[in-house]
């Protein structure tokens, strides 16, 4: 491990005195906006963490090494590179054995921050079944069931199977946890009409479910639905019809694999004039917070009272 992975000089600081650490994916970066929004949102997120009390910990692949924790030099390379790979589990040793720039998806992420020793990761929306029953399913389902770590999102990109997802999470053996909410986010909206595991109130009560899941050897991770800010948020039905004609674009142009969920996240961006990635930056934001807000409750700093 010592040979693949680099630590930041601020990540080596909070592992060596025991600092609360939220990891953060870099596919929205490389992949979910244009320069120089990407860099911008990136900055944005790690301040977030850094003014909650935690310290930031963007994941990427460059020069044969995975990166836990980003200098500012590097953050800018990561959200100017070209040909960069998303990186899931699948892809680690392709993109160390040809030096390429990778961005980590979810899945990526948990893999590469759960080996670091992170517990605790912030992202917008997980991956899941996708529509059609086409058996489509997400690497980052299978990668929450077997990686012991609190994993903050707003649900499920809703232009997914949600019934199918959740179903998908019951069986991985992870529970959803909603902060300050009875259903299941999607996304965009607030509601989905989909139970969550459970409802919890305030960060510290998140902090204790996962010591305890993980005491009774439970290594699968917690799933926490943050809806997004209720100002940001677009209402379901509103949603509904944009995703429809969204994927019937897809279907006509042909858009297949792995490259239906950008397409149709653009075309809804276009379609929305714009309102739907201000609610997906937004929702990042709100997540990065209550991340960090949950490591703190988890490894408060020698300062800080709970």
């Amino acid at each position: 491990m010592k040979d693949l992975y680099v630590l930041s000089p601020a990540v080596q600081n909070a592992f060596q005195h025991k600092l609360p650490i939220v990891a953060l994916e870099s596919t929205v970066i490389t992949h979910g906006l244009p320069h120089p929004d990407n860099l911008s949102l990136a900055q944005q997120m790690e301040e977030v963490v850094l003014n909650e009390g935690a310290v930031p910990a963007t994941i990427a692949l460059f020069g044969n090494k995975i990166h836990i924790g980003l200098t500012a030099e590097e953050l800018t390379m990561v959200a100017t590179a070209s040909h960069v790979r998303k990186v899931s589990r699948r892809d680690f040793g392709i993109v160390l054995a040809q030096g390429e720039v990778g961005g980590t998806t979810v899945a990526g992420t948990l893999f590469a921050a759960n080996q670091a020793g992170i517990k605790v990761f912030a992202t917008g929306g997980i991956g899941g079944v996708h529509r059609g029953g086409t058996l489509d399913i997400s690497a980052d389902l299978p990668e929450l069931g077997k990686t012991p770590m609190i994993v903050v999102c707003s649900g499920a990109k809703s232009i997914l199977d949600l019934p199918a997802t959740i179903e998908v999470l019951e069986t991985e053996g992870v529970p959803v946890i909603g902060y300050q909410t009875s259903e299941f986010p999607a996304f965009f909206s607030t509601h989905s009409g989909l139970p969550v595991t459970a409802r919890v109130e305030t960060p510290l009560q998140i902090a204790q479910i996962a010591i305890q899941h993980w005491k009774a050897g439970i290594n699968t991770a917690i799933l926490v639905a943050n809806p997004p800010p209720v100002d940001a948020a677009i209402s379901s039905s509103e949603m509904d019809v944009l995703i429809d004609q969204a994927l019937l674009e897809a279907e006509k142009q042909g858009i297949k694999g792995a490259d239906v969920t950008p397409f149709i996240l653009g075309k809804i961006n276009q379609l929305s004039s714009g309102t739907s990635l201000q609610a997906n930056l937004a929702l990042l934001l709100s997540n990065a917070r209550l991340a960090a807000q949950i490591a703190v409750a988890i490894q408060p700093p020698a300062n800080h009272v709970v």
